[in-house]
């Protein structure tokens, strides 16, 4: 296709200009590699290649100085203001950026329109008297006011002195730099006269660019080609064209010279599609679809180009390019903030935003498992991460020191204080730590350089922010803690980009909206074409009122909408097909409006124009649940199992999820093991069973007495204590929820206890059998001529006025009728239903055959949840609806229960039954 910068070139060939010769200036650097295309494409010979600078370097270069980064600007400014401001209303380095920014934006619009700073400064000041004298119902005004007003009278003091400051060492912010330049215009022609510049594509200018381009067109030292078609030049309400309009209209040069150029592309035959997409990520996963549509047709994207109106987009539309396209360019940077080592720094700040030289477990955890910080531990045998990790959770430990962690794993304790030791709120010990760990990751990523060469791009732009975090803290010393340090790399990571290198001539080509000035392409597709977005609309980050920008000329919300109106319709002017994307969804912050754009598109009816609506094709997906082939490996690892035993618990873990029992017993997969900040309930079981155990064990074969009872409850603070300490190991159960789940343990205990002494005082005899007594007997399957063991451990077994009781305590709540039988073959199939029960039949199934009782006997439940119910006996019932319960176990209760129970082992052992998932 024919472009612009072709038109510029051939027109610069028939007229006989010397290209070499030549110097562009284009309104980005962008355009510069596609300009040296142009020229080889329509130069026949061998020439030498002209001087091609973007608009920003030729006034760089016109001015005599350097652009200052923003952290360089905002150190600098907060010395000028620490120097004109009164002590007593010093604001801290953090507090003053936030407001420092904005005011920085002031100064470098007020410049590049070359506005007289105090004619601003003091319409400010003034508007602020006004409204307190307005708004103030004080005839004396406060303290408070006063400061308040005498902060707008000293703008002028440090807009003056931040700039001799500045131009005393050859730095300034872009509109410095331009007034710089205008002062310079002069001198600069009479040194550079025999040059010739020639400025392209540009269209809004600022005062400065105006004056320096008009002067060097006066002198007969340039020439300047315009990018407008004439459906906006001609249309004087058009935005797209309101910037030439006024060039135009008020540049002297045009009375004498003509204006090139005024176009006629936009009125070609297009084809355009207007698409609205719900959410974001359709609007990328759909984009993919187009280019796949794209490349299958033609078999190239060249020509091609992904416009992103929202910027953050990038990302997940790099992932949503098709495997098949491999030759893509991306001219947009990556912000630093989005890279995967920023989370290693945030991770650094958030464990020592506080100079505490204790460090939470999970920060801790956070940077060891950090991608590249765990290599760093990594030995020939073993990783120390791994190991550290497993002690804090073995161990329990919330809370830790850097010795602690040095303990654990003493070979890397230079690498650990590295990463650990306090910054003791110091910036400087801050950024030197910092500084060191990017050294050492190097290293390590150096040893397999050729596979890490993006990870060590990271790292280069890392090291470069904190050398300048550290360069400029040296000389200015501003940083005083790390919440500023942590404030001010925050925003040095949302401005510094990751730029991407590759062939920008060829492919697709993925940008920004700005980065599309001056280049044309055949196929263009444009997200995020929504209000807000584009155009951005209303915004008043600025300290300049509305009012006071109209007065001054300065450019308000209305200039910058037409100098993206302007962008956009570029865009489409040479194209052949568009596809303009927008969300459909409604937003809090922006989204659910299509853009004036879109309806401007639609109004002015040049085009015909597709408009339709996608979704996003979400394949449906069945939840498989897993299903488990038993082989002869299967069958001999559940053989090992039933030689150790089948406990109750494993047992209806089986009837409850047979892949969880596959995971456990056969796998040997054990449930992950985090550090308990709160006391779990399990832990809570153990505890209340642990000090049963110690108060009840040294009185079995005895009758109970109120004494004894009287006596464990003396205990309870004690021993509860220490199988806390034993359980919970180095967590804390001195404060918060853990201190309550503390107190609760102790109530359940007492709660018991006091029961227990009731039922003494009433006449009840209760002997002690025995406590947490082990249980390990056969069982033979006939069906499967084999042999397995059952294992359990009973909690309690008493004799109650002569009648033996088998109990097993719980935590939780257990109601009535889940220790009730009803229907039998339900017990080995119904969970939720009969697995209270299952377990208390198989204590007493194990107990009876080891002969440890006689039957009948009774079974059952206490909740220490639902103390009031007392023991919750097992019963069987003939019917559900009957009132009849049976709470003997019997002989014949048992072999009932048997039956199901070598059932339930056979299917486990059945080929040709599967483990299969259940829903749960």
């Amino acid at each position: 296709m024919r472009t612009f910068i072709d038109d510029v070139i051939v027109n610069l060939l028939e007229t006989d200009h010397d290209i070499s010769q030549l110097t562009f200036v284009l309104p980005s650097k962008r355009a510069g590699t596609f300009l040296k295309q142009a020229i080889s494409n329509h130069v026949n010979k061998t020439i030498f290649s002209p001087e091609i600078l973007s608009i920003e370097e030729f006034i760089e270069t016109l001015s005599d100085f350097q652009y200052a980064t923003n952290a360089e600007l905002l150190f600098e400014f907060y010395d000028v203001y620490l120097k004109h401001t009164p002590k007593q209303n010093i604001e801290p380095f953090d507090q003053f950026s936030k407001w420092a920014q904005l005011l920085l934006q002031d100064f470098n619009e007020i410049d590049r329109y070359l506005i007289p700073p105090n004619h601003v400064f003091d319409y400010l000041s003034a508007i602020k008297e006004i409204e307190h004298k307005h708004w103030s119902l004080d005839e004396q005004p406060t303290q408070y006011i006063k400061n308040y007003l005498l902060f707008w009278n000293r703008l002028k003091v440090y807009y003056a002195k931040f700039q001799k400051q500045l131009k005393h060492k050859k730095k300034a912010y872009q509109g410095l730099v331009y007034r710089e330049a205008v002062n310079n215009i002069e001198q600069y022609i009479a040194l550079h006269e025999n040059k010739t510049f020639v400025f392209v594509g540009f269209n809004a200018l600022n005062k400065a660019e105006e004056i320096i381009i008009q002067e060097l067109l006066q002198q007969e030292m340039a020439l300047i080609y315009w990018d407008i078609d004439k459906t906006f030049i001609n249309d004087p309400i058009h935005d797209a064209g309101l910037f030439t309009r006024h060039h135009k209209q008020n540049w002297k040069y045009f009375n004498k010279h003509n204006f090139n150029w005024v176009g006629e592309s936009y009125a070609e035959k297009k084809d355009i599609h207007v698409i609205g997409a719900p959410k974001n990520i359709s609007q990328v996963k759909y984009v993919g679809e187009l280019l796949e549509g794209i490349y299958n047709e033609k078999g190239h994207l060249q020509n091609t180009a992904v416009v992103l109106g929202d910027e953050t987009l990038l990302l997940p539309l790099l992932n949503s390019i098709p495997k098949s396209i491999t030759t893509i360019n991306v001219t947009m940077g990556l912000p630093l903030k989005v890279i995967p080592l920023a989370s290693l720094f945030e991770a650094l700040f958030g464990l020592h935003k506080s100079p505490s030289q204790v460090l939470y477990y999970k920060n801790v955890v956070d940077v060891l498992s950090n991608q590249f910080v765990s290599p760093l531990f990594q030995t020939e045998t073993t990783n120390a991460t791994e190991h550290i990790i497993s002690q804090i959770q073995l161990n329990n430990k919330v809370s830790l020191t850097v010795e602690d962690l040095c303990e654990i794993a003493p070979t890397h304790k230079a690498l650990l204080k590295l990463l650990f030791d306090s910054w003791n709120d110091n910036p400087k010990t801050a950024i030197n730590h910092c500084i060191k760990l990017i050294a050492k990751i190097k290293i390590n990523l150096d040893q397999d350089k050729s596979n890490n060469l993006l990870a060590l791009e990271y790292l280069y732009r890392f090291h470069q922010v904190f050398n300048s975090l550290d360069t400029l803290n040296s000389s200015f010393s501003h940083i005083k803690v790390i919440t500023t340090l942590f404030s001010l790399y925050r925003e040095l990571i949302k401005s510094e980009t990751l730029d991407f290198k590759g062939e920008p001539l060829k492919g697709l080509q993925i940008m920004g909206m700005l980065e599309s000035r001056v280049l044309d392409f055949e196929t263009v597709i444009i997200t995020s074409v929504n209000e807000g977005i584009l155009p951005a609309g209303k915004s008043y980050n600025s300290f300049i009122p509305f009012d006071v920008k109209i007065e001054n000329e300065l450019p308000t919300y209305k200039e910058k909408d037409a100098v993206y109106t302007y962008h956009f319709y570029r865009l489409l002017q040479r194209a052949k097909t568009a596809y303009i994307l927008y969300n459909t969804e409604p937003d809090v912050l922006n989204g659910g409006e299509k853009s004036r754009f879109i309806t401007q598109l639609e109004v002015d009816k040049t085009h015909d124009i597709q408009q339709y609506l996608i979704s996003a094709q979400v394949p449906s997906i069945e939840q498989q649940l897993q299903q488990i082939q038993k082989t002869s490996d299967v069958i001999e690892k559940l053989d090992k199992v039933a030689q150790k035993g089948f406990s109750p618990s494993s047992l209806t873990n089986y009837i409850r999820n047979p892949i969880d029992f596959y995971y456990d017993k056969v796998l040997g997969i054990k449930q992950y093991e985090e550090v308990e900040e709160s006391v779990a309930y399990n832990t809570l079981g153990t505890v209340i069973h642990n000090t049963l155990e110690d108060f009840y064990k040294p009185f079995e074969n005895q009758i109970l007495t109120v004494e004894i009872i009287k006596t464990m409850k003396s205990k309870i603070s004690s021993t509860v204590l220490h199988h806390f300490k034993a359980e919970f190991k180095e967590g804390d159960i001195t404060s918060g929820k853990n201190l309550i789940i503390f107190e609760i343990a102790q109530r359940y205990i007492s709660n018991f206890l006091n029961m227990e002494i009731e039922d003494i005082k009433q006449g009840n005899e209760i002997k002690i059998v025995a406590i947490e007594t082990e249980n390990k007997v056969p069982l033979h399957l006939e069906s499967l001529s084999k042999t397995v063991m059952l294992i359990g451990k009973v909690d309690r077994v008493d004799a109650y006025n002569g009648t033996i009781r088998i109990i097993d305590y719980k935590t939780g709540r257990v109601e009535s009728s889940k220790v009730e039988i009803v229907d039998w073959d339900a017990i080995s199939t119904d969970y939720n239903k009969y697995s209270k029960s299952f377990q208390i039949l198989m204590y007493a199934y194990m107990m009876q055959k080891s002969s440890k009782i006689n039957l009948p006997v009774e079974a059952g439940i206490i909740s220490f949840k639902n103390l009031s119910s007392g023991l919750l006996k097992f019963a069987t019932k003939p019917s559900s609806n009957s009132r009849t319960k049976v709470y003997a176990i019997t002989e014949e209760t048992l072999n009932a229960f048997e039956i199901e129970l070598k059932k339930l082992i056979a299917e486990i052992y059945n080929l040709d039954i599967d483990f299969v998932e259940k829903e749960v």
